[in-house]
């Protein structure tokens, strides 16, 4: 058929070249020649293939869809490894974007076409158009009869038959009285590969991540070569010191056995000794935070502990007010000494009679009444409940805060009896009172910082006359 084509070109050329030989003309060059299998007369669009092995497919080769001519071989190039075919389709033809493409052959020893289909394992999409690419994954050939004839004759002519008689041979003699045995192991081999095949998505996850590692190991070959070249010095000098490591651990296991033999024998008296100290813990616990406040004393004795913010130097910033009004000295004295006892009088001459005085104002001798929780630590006075009430400039500030002169700090935020607050009241430690929180004391009358007068902070201290006759105003 191939030599009656080519025929058929050669009489169709010769008839062409003489016809324009007689008439005179210009004879036509090739391209101008109608060819065989030539591609569509009309409007036609231009597909790329890509094939493994194109065999002895030639331009202006058939494009085929079920049997029918369709277009033709337009190009045939190398691209790599790779073979692509450049089809020029008529656009009459409708087929989806995810067609398949094969080489094929008219008969057995006829030309060679391609052979556009439809896919068959999966649903069609889109439509075939201009410029569009099959690739390798949705091509193939068919077989040569060259390849058919020269497998038949590697199978003919010693190709194995002859092994095959004794293949079976010795397979049914390894076989007999184990049909049993043999049925066992195809089944569990069944058994294995069904388990494969149920965990294939599992090791095809496995498979996927060990290439990600080891595309991450390639990425940083340079970095992993470095560790272990600075790996080996380190390796080198560990065996070198391999006698001393071992000496090392040997020591650390006798002394392990020895400090077992030092726990057991003094076992006895080391729990007599944790029985003697629990009394002395005991002390300790009882005694609370009157040894860190007494500790918190003796560093600053014998200052208070807040004196460190009066102390400049060498020097320590002190002040004192003196009330010497006249009426007011002599009217502490007599309530410091009070009346004299019955037998002095009887015992004493008669004293002249004193002048008046001018009345005392009574002191107060009952708290404000305030509506204040106790066992509720306060945040501030200014964060009291609605409806009680304190004298206007009776006022907390915050911890730190700087310490107004005559001011008070209350051990752990626990108010004394002496205040306008109600003994036991709680506030954040460290918080200030200011000086008109303080309640007036008569003397012998227990304040918050002792008999006889109420102090402030170690820049100011305030007192009675009595104080001062007792030898001055202390801390």
């Amino acid at each position: 058929m191939t030599g009656r084509l080519a025929r058929t070109g050669l009489t169709t050329l010769t008839a062409a070249l003489a016809l324009a030989l007689t008439a005179g003309c210009t004879p036509p060059s090739l391209a101008d020649l109608p060819l065989p299998g030539g591609g569509p007369s009309g409007p036609a669009f231009h597909v790329t293939v890509e094939f493994t092995d194109v065999l002895d497919l030639v331009p202006q080769s058939a494009v085929k869809v079920n049997d029918v001519t369709v277009g033709s071989v337009d190009k045939i190039w190398l691209s790599g490894w790779t073979a692509r075919v450049r089809l020029k389709v008529d656009k009459k033809v409708h087929l989806p974007d995810n067609a398949t493409a094969a080489v094929r052959q008219t008969s057995l020893l006829g030309e060679k076409y391609v052979a556009l289909d439809a896919p068959t394992t999966e649903k069609g999409q889109g439509t075939l158009s201009e410029g569009d690419v099959i690739p390798l994954s949705r091509t193939r050939r068919s077989a040569e009869i060259e390849e058919v004839l020269g497998a038949l004759g590697l199978l003919l002519n010693g190709g194995g038959l002859a092994q095959l008689k004794t293949i079976n041979e010795e397979l049914a003699k390894a076989l007999d009285g184990r049909e049993a045995t043999a049925r066992d192991a195809l089944h569990q081999l069944d058994t294995f590969v069904g388990g494969l095949d149920a965990q294939k998505a599992d090791i095809v996850h496995a498979i996927e991540a060990l290439d990600r590692l080891s595309a991450q190991l390639s990425a940083q070959r340079a970095t992993v070569g470095n560790a272990i070249d600075k790996l080996a010095p380190g390796l080198t000098v560990l065996a070198e010191q391999r006698t001393q490591l071992t000496t090392a651990l040997t020591a650390l296991g006798d002394l392990g056995r020895v400090g077992s033999q030092v726990i057991n024998a003094s076992r006895d008296n080391t729990l007599a000794d944790l029985r003697a100290l629990q009394p002395i813990l005991d002390q300790l616990v009882k005694a609370g935070n009157d040894l860190p406040r007494s500790l918190d004393f003796m560093l600053s004795f014998p200052f208070p502990p807040n004196a460190d913010g009066a102390v400049t130097g060498d020097a320590m910033n002190l002040h004192a007010t003196l009330d010497l009004n006249a009426a007011s000295i002599l009217s502490n004295l007599v309530a410091a000494t009070g009346p004299p006892p019955t037998a002095q009088r009887q015992s004493s001459p008669p004293k002249p009679a004193l002048p008046a005085l001018p009345s005392i104002p009574p002191l107060p001798g009952v708290l404000p009444q305030v509506c204040i929780p106790l066992g509720v630590v306060l945040p501030g006075l200014d964060k009291l409940p609605p409806g009680c009430t304190l004298p206007p400039e009776c006022k907390s500030l915050p911890p730190g805060s700087p310490i107004p002169p005559g001011g008070y700090v209350p051990p752990d935020g626990l108010i004394p009896a002496g205040t306008v607050l109600p003994q036991g009241t709680r506030l954040i430690p460290g918080t200030i009172l200011t000086p008109t929180c303080l309640l007036p004391t008569q003397p012998g009358v227990p304040g918050p910082l002792g008999l006889g007068g109420v102090t402030g902070e170690v820049v100011g201290q305030v007192g009675g006359l009595t104080d001062v006759l007792k030898g001055g105003l202390h801390p």
